[in-house]
């Protein structure tokens, strides 16, 4: 009898662990963990669209034959139970990168798997590799992962009649604008990115407005495993071989980027998962404090700055804000208002319905300047949202008190001469004084041969490069690293 553990794998569809399971009687088992779903990255946004597709889901096993078990409670217990009522010899489930609670409940799974003599199988499901000595071969051995055969669904599914659990409620989250969940969803957006939204893509990704269409909103989708990256990945490339235009050209091929983008940011998080709670460089622990306060006003959008307000609203109505947007206001909490990113990533995490620790982790603390590796980039969220909304229509729509202040001032309306009359607050900060105050903060810190030390072996551990073909290599034994190699030193994404 095989247990197959469904985590963030919510697909029959390219799904080597199934289809490894689908060699003997199989229960498809689920299992909702109360502490999971309590812990303060995670969120009701983020459940409700994995509720979508875990419906889904069932529906396609019991297409299949064996409809999906849920169950409720501590895995380790959960599995136990499971395997003395049916004999279960066999654990197969997917590999998974997520934050530090699923690797210590994992570490527990597994030792009670060697204690009951249970084989545990996990198979690999993107382009993370596990126990790398070095990141030397990494981008070959994802690419062939990622461009290898798709897996083909087993054709049927045997097993026993096992009774579930109804899926529960669930953590609640008065979100306003939630994008459903559900693997058919998924496969609707790729088809229209790939086909009519994605035309712009390269270009239109960098603005919330533009980029609520552009992007493929295919990233919550990922995080839960409804699509692979193989397939997501496979549909680009069959796209790209079409008679396209330049600009399509373009924006697929950026759009893949991304896509390698995400494992190696993930990759990082898979070889030191304390990302999470320690700054990548051990110089910068401890310079950075929680005021809440300011952490409160930043996170309600009130923070008198329009277009931050505005990115933290939608963010908080909606579940998904675009790529830079997400580094604005993670760099904002971080410099300007030089928030610990521990205590202002919690927030962004819950409210991500996309959250993805390996991502996001890894890009806090990039925003943050805390990596020892990378370019210090403070925005000047006014000069943003004069670049990204030049109309105002993003920052009127989410910040409703400021609709009547001309578009010369929206973005500074502590300089229109009605301002007294706003029902908005004033800034928080100076932004140009809290940023100057920052940069001098944050380099203060890299003088001294201990940092560069230290920050060489960070660099030799996490950093990728490119080739002057644009392809992912890792040959920093060949020469010495440049700055300009590392992608990692431009911006976030979503995808």
């Amino acid at each position: 009898m095989n247990i197959l553990w469904f985590k963030r794998d919510l697909r029959v569809q390219d799904n080597a662990a199934l289809l490894r399971a689908a060699e003997g009687p199989v229960i498809p088992l689920y299992i909702y963990e109360p502490d999971y779903w309590a812990l303060p990255d995670t969120s009701g946004r983020q459940w409700a669209f994995i509720r979508d597709c875990l419906e889904e889901l069932d529906r396609d096993l019991t297409a299949l034959g064996t409809p999906l078990v849920v169950r409720s409670g501590d895995a380790v217990q959960v599995l136990e139970g499971v395997r003395q009522q049916y004999g279960a010899t066999t654990l197969l489930a997917h590999e998974e990168t997520g934050n530090l609670w699923t690797y210590r409940r994992d570490l527990r799974v597994h030792a009670w798997a060697r204690g009951q003599g249970v084989r545990c199988v996990e198979c690999p499901s993107s382009g993370v590799v596990r126990r790398m000595g070095s990141r030397d071969g990494w981008a070959k051995q994802r690419d062939g992962r990622i461009f290898a055969a798709r897996v083909e669904p087993p054709q049927a599914l045997r097993g026993p009649d096992v009774p579930s659990d109804p899926l529960p409620k669930g953590p609640a989250d008065p979100i306003a604008d939630r994008q459903p969940g559900g693997r058919r969803r998924g496969l609707a957006l790729l088809g229209s990115f790939l086909t009519e939204r994605g035309h712009d893509y390269r270009r239109a990704m960098s603005t919330p407005l533009e980029g609520a269409t552009a992007c493929s909103r295919l990233s919550p989708h990922i995080a839960a495993g409804s699509l692979s990256i193989r397939e997501i990945a496979h549909a680009t490339g069959a796209r790209q071989q079409d008679d396209i235009d330049s600009q399509w050209r373009k924006s697929l091929k950026s759009f893949q980027s991304r896509l390698a983008w995400r494992d190696h940011f993930i990759q990082k998080f898979e070889d030191q998962p304390r990302i999470e709670t320690h700054c990548l460089h051990s110089a910068y622990e401890h310079m950075r404090e929680d005021h809440p306060v300011l952490r409160t006003a930043w996170e309600k959008g009130e923070t008198g700055l329009p277009f931050v307000d505005a990115c933290m609203r939608s963010l908080n109505a909606t579940g998904w804000l675009n790529f830079r947007m997400r580094s604005m206001v993670q760099a904002v909490a971080s410099y300007h208002l030089w928030l610990d990113w521990r205590a202002s990533g919690l927030h962004l995490a819950r409210m991500f319905t996309d959250y993805e620790p390996g991502i996001h982790w890894s890009q806090a603390q990039m925003q943050s300047g805390t990596t020892g590796m990378n370019t210090v980039r403070i925005y000047n969220p006014v000069k943003q949202g004069k670049d990204q909304d030049p109309t105002g229509v993003f920052t009127r729509r989410w910040v409703p008190e400021l609709r009547a202040v001309p578009d010369a001032y929206l973005q500074e309306p502590w300089l229109w001469d009605g301002a007294q009359t706003l029902r908005y607050p004033p800034p928080i900060v100076d932004v140009m004084e809290a940023a100057r105050a920052a940069r001098a903060r944050i380099w203060a810190v890299r003088n001294g041969e201990d940092f560069r030390s230290e920050a060489a072996e960070i660099i030799r551990k996490h950093a990728s490069r490119k080739d002057r073909q644009g392809r992912f290599v890792n040959d920093r034994a060949k020469r010495k690293p440049r700055k300009t190699d590392h992608p990692d030193t431009q911006l976030s994404f979503d995808l």
